[in-house]
């Protein structure tokens, strides 16, 4: 068999059969594509103009994020989670919103490699690099059957990164009734309008936007059932045989790492400088260190555990439960360190009150919610299936 390694990734061609393309085990490059050094330059006008630079999201698939989930025939990574929650991250540490989409680039490949194989074909026909925005779950707007494939009318949002996408993934419930199904749509980003509505407190620089669609037709092939991301694809590589409730929130739960841990580095900073520390800053910085350590490390077993480990029901549950924990700890770190930051936190440009907004505004994503993570832990733990809690 014909191994190659790279310079296919460059290339819609689907690979000669016979051949296997090696995805690059670091997978993810944000350091050497100068995408940190460029983000946290940016980070400042991301928030001002609600929306990534076109030079950050250039830099964004320099390092390799669209095209970590895509599939090696159409000369992507098929990476793993490992590096990509180590990618965010370190992303995340010089700009929240950028990692946010880095992040959700990447899941969006992922999501786009469960279209059949000809809307697969269009989506990645320039490369692998294609940008893919979403607004997935819940189900909005209005799909209906048309001329063998499906029309589609009204609003989805939010969708991150929407201006600097060539792709987007819209679903909608289709008519039917009781039978009615959750099913997703990719539409050329030119095909689509936007309304700028992203005016928020946190993320501002994401450009989570509002998505149009009148009367846009899509054909069958660009065309699949969340029901499928449910189920691995068939000789597929690791990455597209994990459900999607397994990384769901662990994608959202990355950046969050990287903020609280930006958010730790400027609060020890600027606590080394004063002669005489307050008499709490020892009991915070303990305790917000320990948070974040501790998410950092239930997050690499969950990425460990996606990559490798075996995908039982219990283990779909278990991940969105160190997911979630993680999320709510780094959130809890930034807001003791974000109080405890006195007077020049309260200017909107200073890095803590930056990050305390971007935590806040990330953990409340319905992805990483607790309640329902403990939902699910609880009923895959207490089924009469085998296996027990770990």
């Amino acid at each position: 068999m014909l191994t190659v390694r790279g310079t296919d990734r460059t290339s819609a061609r689907p690979v000669p059969e016979g051949t296997r393309l090696i995805p690059e085990e670091a997978g993810l490059i944000p350091e050497e594509a100068g995408l940190t050094a460029l983000a946290g330059r940016e980070a400042l006008r991301a928030e001002e103009q609600r929306r990534l630079s076109p030079e950050v999201a250039a830099a964004i698939t320099a390092a390799g994020f669209p095209r970590h989930f895509v599939p090696d025939r159409w000369g992507g990574a098929a990476g793993q989670f490992g590096p990509l929650v180590t990618g965010v991250a370190e992303v995340a540490e010089t700009c929240g919103s950028a990692a946010w989409c880095a992040a959700l680039f990447a899941a969006h490949g992922r999501l786009a490699a469960y279209l059949p194989a000809e809307g697969q074909r269009e989506v990645w026909e320039r490369g692998p690099g294609a940008r893919i925005a979403a607004a997935v779950v819940p189900p909005q707007g209005r799909a209906v059957a048309a001329d063998g494939g499906w029309r589609l009318d009204g609003e989805w949002r939010p969708a991150s990164g929407v201006d600097h996408a060539d792709w987007v993934l819209l679903a909608s419930w289709t008519p039917g009734g009781a039978d009615r199904e959750h099913r997703i749509f990719a539409v050329p980003r030119s095909e689509l309008s936007v309304l700028d509505t992203w005016h928020t407190s946190g993320l501002r620089g994401t450009g989570s936007n509002t998505v149009v669609a009148d009367g846009v037709r899509v054909p069958a092939h660009r065309s699949f059932t969340l029901d499928a991301l449910l189920r691995p694809l068939p000789g597929a590589a690791r990455c597209h045989t994990v459900p999607f409730p397994m990384v769901a929130a662990l994608v959202f739960a990355a950046p969050l790492l990287g903020i609280a841990r930006s958010a730790l580095r400027t609060w020890t900073g600027e606590r080394a400088a004063v002669a005489s520390p307050h008499p709490a800053t020892a009991t915070v910085l303990s305790g917000a260190s320990a948070r974040i350590h501790t998410a950092g490390l239930l997050l690499d077993g969950a990425a460990t555990r996606a990559d490798h480990g075996e995908i039982t029901p219990l283990a779909v549950a278990e991940n969105r439960r160190d997911a979630t924990t993680a999320a709510a700890l780094c959130r809890e770190a930034v807001d003791d360190l974000f109080r405890t930051s006195g007077s020049r936190a309260q200017s909107p440009d200073h890095p803590v009150q930056r990050a305390w907004r971007d935590a806040t505004a990330a953990a409340g994503h319905g992805t990483l919610d607790p309640d329902a993570a403990a939902r699910a832990y609880a009923a895959a733990v207490l089924s009469p299936e085998p296996g027990g809690p770990r």
